[in-house]
């Protein structure tokens, strides 16, 4: 028996960390698609995000998609840092359908959840959770996807937490943004996920 329970644990433990994989190899932007003009680019083994000359809005979006899942990843703001990750979206040109997990520059909401081209903020954290953001330094942020259940964190602090039907039946790829208006430079690394049964 002890040799059965060893196997399975063994196999449950290659099987959840088989699951986590790394979205951006650091190199190059393979795997992922460019919409709009603005500028995406590697640079230093970071991701850079940057308004071009356009100053419109601009995603980078995985070519596969995702449904469950927890996503982390780092962001450093330079500049406006007005940016965001999208989940279960689509994007046409530089129409995105989708849910945004904020990402902005103090007292802007960061963490909370935007429904584009659609309802608007769905929810925002409450005001005294933005003192987790840290301008212009390295942030962690961690977003969990399962079914119509969305939860954010902010360098450890749960930003929100939210259950939405229209969510659960949603279906799409990653994607992180850079808002219109110019401006702009975000710094990203470390992108991973996990898939969830």
């Amino acid at each position: 028996m002890k040799h059965i329970a060893l196997a399975v644990l063994l196999l449950f433990t290659f099987t959840t960390f088989a699951q986590e994989k790394e979205l951006f190899n650091g190199k190059d932007l393979e795997g992922w698609t460019v919409y709009g003009t603005e500028k995406w680019y590697v640079e230093d083994g970071l991701l850079i995000c940057e308004s071009g000359p356009d100053k419109q809005y601009g995603y980078l979006a995985t070519d596969k998609h995702y449904k469950n899942f927890e996503l982390t990843l780092e962001f450093k703001q330079e500049a406006n840092g007005n940016s965001g990750v999208f989940i279960r979206s689509t994007v046409d040109g530089t129409k995105v359908s989708g849910w945004q997990v904020e990402v902005a520059p103090p007292g802007h909401s960061t963490g909370g959840v935007y429904e584009s081209y659609g309802r608007g903020w769905l929810i925002k954290p409450e005001a005294g959770k933005d003192k987790a953001l840290k301008m212009g330094e390295w942030n962690t942020m961690k977003i969990r996807v399962d079914g119509d259940n969305i939860t954010s964190w902010l360098n450890g602090t749960e930003m929100i937490t939210l259950t939405d039907k229209t969510i659960g039946a949603g279906e799409g790829s990653v994607a992180l943004q850079i808002h219109d208006g110019g401006g702009i430079k975000v710094k990203w690394r470390n992108i991973k996920i996990k898939t969830l049964q």
